[in-house]
């Protein structure tokens, strides 16, 4: 049976998804190409719209006649490569999410890369070098397309069972009939890898389809497909819907949906803290190399001025832009601490 008030409420939100879609545009990369000074990062595509933000309101409390202070600048998770993050440094394939993010700056020295931008936390096989900085609060849940074929609530065992492919049928679930199509985010994706370890690290099953951009519900994937289901960042779902949006980072026609009966949303379509205080709540990282950013030098002077307890992104300034892209800020003493 369909469930008139899912579907109502799907309604609601993808009017409002597509009623931002021409706003400010949410992502870019840098205008310039940053110098060899500056604090340079790349992975996460959840965050890649709000460090456009950042940087773009971190190099205003700049002057412009200041020559010596680092300036702040992000590269997205996707676009033309390689790229050359910085004047004079190496060029590099584009690394596209956490994992890639990562990597790249484990690989790379600070000629390159400053930073990598992570929504998953530190894993067993990162270097122990890399430092966690967490700044902010996100949540992950489960996204299906407006008028389609899934119900409004899954349970975790339902999530497990679908990729894992022990059921393929959305009447299985209280669905309409319809033989589900379950897809992951691109190898790589932080949003992946996360909402896999809160399905109980299960490997997904052979049914389940890998590749679409995570957090783009515009994917040729999902159009005109009423039985897909997708992972989806409930904080950057937010920040679409405020219209930190391009034509591709938007959710198309995808709508969020519940798990085990709670709403990701608020019901003025803000991530819901109690959604965020369950199993499916994440905090968000920026990784740096200690080596670097515990440094008495140039660069390490503006790491910590950028991403410590008492920098910039945990000011009032930072903790406005996390709020208006999304996401839950931390408490005071928890922004900007390191978790590794």
């Amino acid at each position: 049976m369909r469930h008139t008030a899912a579907k109502a409420l799907a309604a609601v939100a993808i009017t409002a998804a597509l009623t931002t879609v021409a706003a400010v545009p949410a992502s870019a990369d840098p205008t310039v190409t940053p110098a060899a000074k500056d604090i340079v990062g790349v992975g996460s595509d959840t965050t890649q719209a709000l460090f456009t933000k950042f940087s773009a309101d971190y190099n205003a409390t700049i002057p412009a006649t200041d020559t010596t202070t680092p300036r702040l600048y992000s590269w997205d998770a996707t676009g033309t490569s390689p790229i050359t993050p910085k004047t004079g440094g190496a060029s590099i394939a584009r690394p596209n999410g956490s994992g890639a993010g990562i990597s790249a700056l484990a690989a790379n020295t600070n000629a390159t890369l400053d930073f990598a931008r992570s929504s998953r936390a530190a894993q067993a096989t990162d270097p122990s070098t890399l430092d966690f900085i967490a700044f902010a609060k996100d949540a992950v849940t489960w996204s299906a397309t407006v008028n389609g074929h899934a119900p409004a609530n899954l349970t975790t065992a339902n999530l497990v069972d679908i990729y894992t492919c022990a059921k393929t049928d959305w009447s299985q679930f209280g669905g309409t009939a319809g033989t589900i199509k379950a897809y992951l985010p691109q190898s790589g994706s932080g949003t992946r890898s996360f909402f896999l370890q809160a399905l109980g690290n299960i490997t997904p099953g052979n049914c389940v389809v890998s590749g679409p951009e995570e957090n783009e519900g515009t994917d040729s994937a999902f159009t005109g497909n009423l039985d897909a289901i997708f992972p989806y960042s409930v904080g950057h779902y937010v920040g679409q819907l405020n219209g930190h949006t391009t034509a591709t980072d938007a959710p198309g026609q995808l709508t969020l949906r519940n798990i085990n009966g709670v709403t990701p949303l608020t019901a003025t379509n803000t991530l819901n803290p109690a959604f965020a205080g369950g199993s499916y709540g994440r905090v968000l990282f920026n990784v740096v190399r200690d080596a670097d950013y515990t440094a008495t030098t140039t660069q390490g002077t503006a790491l910590r001025a950028i991403f410590s307890n008492g920098g910039w992104i945990c000011s009032t300034a930072g903790r406005n832009d996390i709020a208006s892209y999304g996401f839950l800020n931390l408490p005071a003493t928890g922004c900007g601490v390191i978790i590794h």
